[in-house]
This record gives structure tokens, sequence and C-alpha cells, in this order.
């Protein structure tokens, strides 16, 4: 089985208003062992706030996540990434994968960012690395899309798509590749997994646009939970316990997506609705084995 945990993790800071990256790193721990843990919203050089525990303000979260996961490797998916006023240090802010399975690949894209007047907007990214799983390549992407702009939104959705259609080329029409150096040829497959706050709910275009059918043999996204619970709402992701950041109340924003191919292999995905380590909640995916491909792995591996 191959266990995936996605989590918007508001820098660490839960709706008591304290940043504590130990209480999120005990928090994923008590809910599963993940095989590749995906966050989003980490930062590093931030100002902190009230409450804060002072391990990572003005510090590296990222690398205070890599040190409180010593069995993942740490891949950082910074969006944002810029100087600051009367310092030396980069602020960063973004995606962070942690992935315990051995790494085949790593790329990471920043998204689209039209100018817009009057419309806070950020920098946005998505982090994509493929991994050895126990059912074979997987490419596992997280990302982070723009809250307070719709036409950033709408034109990442079609760079996600644009990226997807490109790695499933690539999968069938690699060309000729030496064995080392950068022309070696890269794991991309047209396998994956998407995961992350999307900043859309299932009602909404955006939504059915992100779905959308796919032409040329390239495989279809589906959406895990609607796969697994059909008919069923999803569980919410965000507005539980922060009525505050989220007056509208509990929703769902964060998704797990997963090509076609993997629909067979879905095991379970559940939401954990009890933490308030951050204002949206940990969703956790399990994958089954493929047909044939557990024994092949152990087989491989002795």
């Amino acid at each position: 089985m191959t266990t995936i945990l996605s989590w918007n993790i508001q820098a660490g800071r839960g709706v008591d208003g304290r940043v504590d990256l130990e209480r999120i790193a005990r928090t994923v721990r008590a809910l599963v062992d993940a095989d590749v843990i995906c966050l989003q919203e980490v930062e590093s050089g931030g100002a902190g706030g009230p409450g804060n525990d002072g391990e990572c303000v003005g510090g590296d979260q990222f690398e205070t996540l890599r040190h409180l996961f010593p069995d993942h490797a740490g891949v950082t998916g910074a969006g944002v990434e810029r100087a600051q006023t009367g310092t030396a240090s980069m602020y960063r802010f973004g995606n962070m994968v942690l992935p315990r399975l051995p790494i085949l690949s790593v790329f990471r894209h920043l998204l689209p960012q039209p100018a817009t007047r009057g419309v806070r907007h950020m920098q946005r990214q998505a982090t994509e690395v493929t991994v050895r799983s126990s059912g074979g390549p997987l490419r596992v992407v997280t990302t982070h899309l723009e809250y307070h702009a719709a036409v950033h939104r709408q034109v990442q959705i079609e760079r996600l798509r644009e990226l997807h259609v490109e790695a499933a080329e690539q999968a069938r029409h690699s060309g000729p590749a030496e064995d080392t150096g950068p022309y070696a040829r890269i794991a991309r497959p047209a396998s994956a997994v998407f995961c992350g706050d999307f900043n859309m709910e299932t009602d909404s275009g955006e939504y059915a646009a992100l779905l959308a059918p796919f032409d040329g043999g390239v495989p279809d996204l589906v959406d895990a939970w609607t796969a697994l619970h059909p008919g069923r709402p999803h569980d919410p992701t965000c507005g539980v316990f922060d009525p505050h950041q989220w007056p509208a109340g509990p929703h769902c924003r964060d998704f797990f997506l997963v090509t076609e191919d993997l629909q067979p292999r879905l095991r379970s995905l559940r939401v954990d609705l009890q933490t308030d380590a951050s204002d949206h909640q940990p969703v956790v995916l399990v994958l089954e084995d493929g047909p044939g491909e557990a024994e092949s792995e152990a087989r491989r591996t002795q």
C-alpha cells in the first residue's frame, strides 16, 4: 500500500493562534504512518505573531520539518521567494513534499500569475515528485492555488492540466537518452496523484474544468472522494474550527485527484475532523498495490 497525506498547515499556526510545528508533526504521526507527506503554506523567514512557540519565527520551517520527519526526505517548493527589507535572509512561502519512498525525479513548477489590478494575489507553485511506490513509479503533485483572484485560479488550472498532458506524452513518447548526466531519461509516469488546497468548491465551474476529460489518450483525473464515496458530499476540509477566517462555515476545498488508471487501486480517503492545529484539516489517501506489483517489488528489493 501507499499512503499519502495532504495538509495546508497555515505555517504551523493553529486555531489557538500558536505556531507549533512539533504539534503538526505529532498530529501527522498520530493520524497515519505516511509514505508521502504533502504540505502547503510552509514558511521561511516569517515575522511570526502572538503565541508562537519561537522555534520557527524568522527561521526556516522547511528545514525544521526535515528534522521533525527524519525518515523522510524534504523537497521544498517555494512559490514566493523574495528579499526582506533590513536583512540578508530571503522570505520563502509555498509547498513541501516529504517522501519516505525513494525519489526518482523532482519538478518545481511556478504557476501563472497574470497582472491583476485591485485584487490581492501571490505567486503560486506546484511541486511534482515521482517516487518508487510499492505499486510502481508514482507522480505526486501538490499545489495551493490562488484564493483571492479567480482569474489566477482559472489559468493555474489550465497550467496544471498542461503539465499533466506533458508528463503523459513524455511517458508514451520518450526519445533516446543517455544512461547518466543531464540527458539521462527522467522518471515521469502518466500515473499521478494531485493533492492540495485548490481554493475551489465542488459546485464551481473551476472544479468542473479541473476534472474535464482529456484528449489523445491522456488519462483523465478523478476525484478520489467521489470515486470512493459516490453520492456522498465531501467531508469539510476547512472552516471546521475557525469561524473567524471562514464565516461561511465548514466546507471542502482540499482534494485528492488521481489518474483513472489508479481508480481501481483506491482503498480509502479520509479527512481528520478532530485536529485544530491549522485552519484546514489533514486528508489521507491510501492506494492498494497494483496486480502483481507487490510481489515484483519484493523480488526486486531482495
